[in-house]
């Protein structure tokens, strides 16, 4: 069950009086507003607050921790008793306050839908989809009661309805009412409206499906039977993980949301259904033959880390998100292990699935190594200190963000990493069990710490409670403070190499550039790099690099002629100046990790790289 708002005892004393048919607030949504994407909503309260009822809506979205204030998008809300209206005034940026009525309320508004993420809400002519809570308001004291939603489809079009809401009455194509628990239970069920091709499986004997937008046009091009048995092969690898013994499910159906556009990606859990956005090119089409590419690993790896989200963080929770308040930021310091640890299990299961070889899956690793390696931001923050500040800084990224700032993404899941390989090689055990400890003691629905949520510092007790292995001094090192991974030592315990290539001339600088093949625009510069020392910074036009035009065929011409301690110049345009800059060539830093299985590993390095990637 996903956490709730608190309830006022006002608010639990009504709720306990009435039933939930009478007291609970119903929800109408209309899509006939196509082209100027805005949906209309209609809110029935039967028994408002009699002192004047006060309506929210949530600033952010439980997944996505930045406050995306979706009271902006609301474009016009009215009140009525009957046919009068009712006075209606906003008292604070996302609350609105109903003058005193007797008798049922009715509220309408219309919410402007052009978010084509994964965390709002959309509606255009070839689809609709949203997020309760960017749409619906809550109404304050009603929090904790039954809520209904209605759907209303839009005129002239053969859209169906996709959402894991519990169904009332609903016809062939799912448009009807639908029932929440209550506004948490309903802000955790997204619903896509369109022309939908729904691919259905089992895993572990529960049902699940792909819904994927635009039918019609991909109907013929994806391989739906090869979607199936991957996702199964997913879903029931990672249900085994957390319920060895008896694998079960800890929901009733699961729904994966997939809407396929030309360049889009991302994704957002939810307790029984992901919503995700993939390129087109990354579905498996029928002639792909063996292997149809980066692309569609790529997907399958997001899908797993969805997946892995129904167990870590949606039931086994932060305490500071225990419960879940709406209406501001929720501070915690340990996204590293709820989206850290989900980052390191997405492609492990792939691996353990066999749906990718162990080489592929080395190649993923070295991609995170890289990314990390190319954040100076490493040295500044802890993953305790990145996931505090995620509300603030992952989620606004901006020019110096590299140098300032780390992902407790990609950064915690080379912890896991570490951590697992440390663990193994102490031979008392892995990181699953600790996920499975987790799971019992904060997660499954009879779990005796459900409600209370997992502490900030619960974890290293937690480790040597399910291996026996004292980690303490690790988390200091790597969460607390900022200490870099023994990940070529650790690697090499389970029989793989770590080595680098040779550095490319651009990142051997410190510079990122825009696409363009003459005079790019440099977007970032890396701190202590000869970019930083020569004075170039973000924004500047490089117009030469020594005296040449500044392309990458140059730059790279130059790069293998150089010798540390050569003054190089560059000519830039900042402001409308020509400017020259120069400075020394550093000594060279290692170029990108490259990672690889031993040929010959001795006989213990070979069991645990068996053990752990499940050859």
């Amino acid at each position: 069950m996903p956490p709730t708002p608190k309830a006022t005892p006002a608010a639990r004393k009504r709720a306990k009086a009435a039933t939930p048919a009478t007291i609970g607030p119903r929800y109408r949504v209309r899509m006939h507003k196509l082209h100027a994407h805005v949906f209309d909503v209609e809110l029935d309260l039967a028994n408002p607050d009699p002192a004047g009822q006060e309506l929210w809506l949530p600033v952010w979205v439980p997944g996505s921790y930045l406050v995306r204030e979706f009271a902006r998008h609301v474009l016009d809300m009215h009140a009525f008793c009957g046919r009068r209206e009712l006075g209606l005034r906003k008292t604070a940026k996302n609350r609105w306050r109903v003058e005193p009525c007797e008798g049922p309320l009715k509220v309408q508004l219309s919410v402007y839908a052009h978010d084509a993420s994964v965390r709002a809400a959309w509606l255009d002519p070839s689809r609709g989809f949203f997020n309760a809570s960017s749409l619906l308001p809550a109404a304050a004291g009603f929090e904790h009661v039954e809520h209904e939603l209605s759907l209303e489809p839009p005129p002239g079009l053969r859209w169906g309805v996709a959402t894991t809401l519990p169904a009332r009455r609903v016809d062939e194509r799912g448009f009807g009412s639908y029932a929440a628990r209550d506004y948490a239970d309903l802000v955790d069920h997204p619903v896509a409206c369109g022309d939908h091709l729904r691919i259905a499986f089992r895993a572990c004997g529960t049902p699940h499906e792909m819904v994927l937008e635009h039918a019609s046009r991909l109907r013929e091009q994806v391989d739906a039977k090869r979607l199936a048995a991957d996702l199964r092969r997913i879903c029931e690898t990672q249900i085994a993980l957390f319920e060895p013994e008896a694998p079960r499910a800890p929901f009733r159906r699961y729904a994966f949301l997939l809407a396929p556009s030309p360049t889009g990606w991302g994704g957002l859990e939810h307790a029984d259904s992901s919503v995700l956005i993939c390129a087109e090119a990354d579905l498996p089409h029928p002639r792909d033959g063996a292997d149809p590419g980066v692309g569609y690993r790529r997907l399958l790896g997001l899908c797993s880390h969805e997946y892995f989200h129904a167990w870590n963080v949606k039931r086994i929770r932060p305490q500071a998100l225990t419960p879940i308040d709406l209406e501001r930021e929720n501070l915690t310091g340990m996204l590293w292990l709820f989206e850290g640890f989900t980052s390191y299990y997405d492609d492990l299961i792939l691996r353990r699935t066999g749906l990718i070889t162990p080489q592929q899956y080395l190649q993923l690793l070295a991609e995170a190594m890289r990314a990390v390696q190319a954040t100076p931001g490493r040295n500044l923050q802890s993953l305790e200190q990145a996931s505090f500040d995620a509300w603030i800084k992952f989620y606004r990224p901006d020019e110096n963000t590299p140098n300032a700032t780390v992902s407790y993404y990609t950064l915690g899941g080379l912890f896991a990493l570490a951590l697992d390989l440390h663990l193994r090689s102490r031979g008392k055990g892995c990181l699953d069990d600790v996920m499975r400890l987790l799971w019992r003691r904060y997660g499954r629905a009879d779990a005796p710490l459900r409600d209370q949520g997992v502490p900030e510092d619960a974890l290293p007790a937690l480790v040597r409670e399910a291996c026996g292995v004292d980690v303490r001094a690790w988390f200091e090192r790597h969460v607390q403070g900022r200490e870099e991974l023994p990940l070529k030592r650790l690697l090499a315990g389970v029989g793989v190499e770590l080595g680098h290539a040779a550095p490319e001339p651009v990142d051997a600088l410190g510079l990122r550039l825009d696409g363009a093949a003459h005079w790019p625009m440099v977007r970032f510069v890396r701190s202590g790099s000869w970019a930083e020392q020569a004075g170039l910074c973000a924004g500047d036009v490089l117009v030469a690099v020594n005296e040449q035009q500044a392309g990458a065929a140059a730059l790279a011409r130059q790069w293998r002629r150089a010798q540390p301690g050569q003054v190089w110049s560059a000519h830039v345009m900042r402001d409308g100046r020509l400017l020259s800059l120069r400075a020394p060539l550093p000594e060279p830093a290692p170029g990108p990790v490259q990672l690889q299985l031993a040929a010959r590993p001795a006989a213990a390095a070979l069991r645990l790289r068996r053990a752990w990637l499940g050859v």
